[in-house]
């Protein structure tokens, strides 16, 4: 009776041993699984973030809406949140803490690289026309950058900027500093070493550091005195340009490289759909003069890796 005590125990044990093993095995192929598919993150709540490209508190007011309107469309909690610069949204997506990123061209570029971003859309906006900077009604998916000065300033043209003092924004802003200081470069004009670079928050104040004197030139997009017309009518006479740089990529909307296939395309439809519709359409246009959103690849962007490899020459 003892033997077949000791028997049982036995088998008992063994068995034991054998359930916990498997479990072990099927866990860990799930884990890997999991860890090696790409896509297979579906969000529950979602959680975006814009880059300021003007005053950060006025962007927070504007984006806010797009909680609802998203959320009624996706099905679930959506939470809009400011950014203090590119650097910050790039961080928070690496880290998963954000899902979604409107990134400008060269920040979507930085995440792409480190893994933190893939490429869902393109902001479109209207052309803009020259002189006045006037919008047109042709939807396009780039833009340009600007050098401003104010009006009677001795700077005629990119060469008189040596020894100036220029409002740039983040090293990674491709319109508030990339591109311009990489094509000036090509043109022999190291404005990183020439000139004095003051880095500011936003376009607008860019626009007004020029009107208000604190600095000789600005670094900005194409036509960006649009955004201080409404409290300075004045302005586009007042601040003009005297270089236009090659056409950018439009912003992006960049969503975390774990997100599911299937949540991509219901949430691309979803931007889209915001967008053409009368109240979305009006919120986009006051964050960002965006007017629509489009599909594109990201070899459309092999122009910012071209231009931060020259800025990156700058460095050395």
């Amino acid at each position: 009776m003892k033997r077949f005590r000791r028997i049982l125990v036995a088998v008992v044990a063994l068995l034991v041993a054998v359930v916990a093993l498997l479990v072990a095995v099927v866990a860990t192929a799930c884990s890997n699984k999991s860890n090696s598919s790409k896509g297979g993150y579906t969000p529950k709540s979602l959680t975006i973030q814009f880059v300021p490209s003007q005053a950060a508190t006025k962007l927070q007011a504007r984006a806010k809406p797009l909680e609802k309107m998203l959320s009624k469309r996706l099905g679930i909690p959506v939470h809009v949140s400011m950014s203090t610069d590119y650097n910050t949204v790039v961080e928070a997506m690496k880290s998963k803490k954000v899902d979604v990123g409107f990134l400008p061209p060269d920040g979507y570029v930085l995440a792409h690289k480190q893994g933190a971003a893939d490429l869902l859309l393109q902001a479109e906006r209207y052309g803009v026309k020259q002189p006045g900077g006037k919008a047109t009604n042709q939807l396009v998916k780039s833009y340009r950058a600007e050098i401003l000065v104010k009006k009677g300033s001795k700077i005629k043209n990119w060469k008189d900027l040596k020894g100036k003092s220029i409002s740039v924004q983040n090293p990674t802003s491709s319109a508030g500093y990339v591109f311009p200081v990489a094509e000036l470069k090509q043109k022999g004009l190291d404005v990183t070493k020439s000139c004095k670079l003051v880095t500011v928050t936003g376009h607008d104040q860019a626009v007004l550091n020029v009107l208000n004197g604190d600095t000789d030139a600005a670094f900005v997009f194409e036509d960006a005195r649009n955004i201080v017309k409404k409290d300075n009518p004045k302005i586009m006479s007042q601040v003009v340009p005297i270089y236009f740089t090659k056409p950018i990529p439009n912003d992006t909307i960049s969503v975390i490289p774990s997100m599911s296939k299937s949540f991509r395309k219901k949430l691309a439809k979803a931007f889209i759909s915001v967008a053409k519709s009368k109240e979305g359409k009006k919120v986009i246009e006051s964050v960002y003069s965006h007017e629509g959103y489009a599909y594109a690849k990201d070899s459309d962007f092999n122009v910012i890796r071209k231009y931060d490899k020259i800025v990156e020459s700058t460095k050395k």
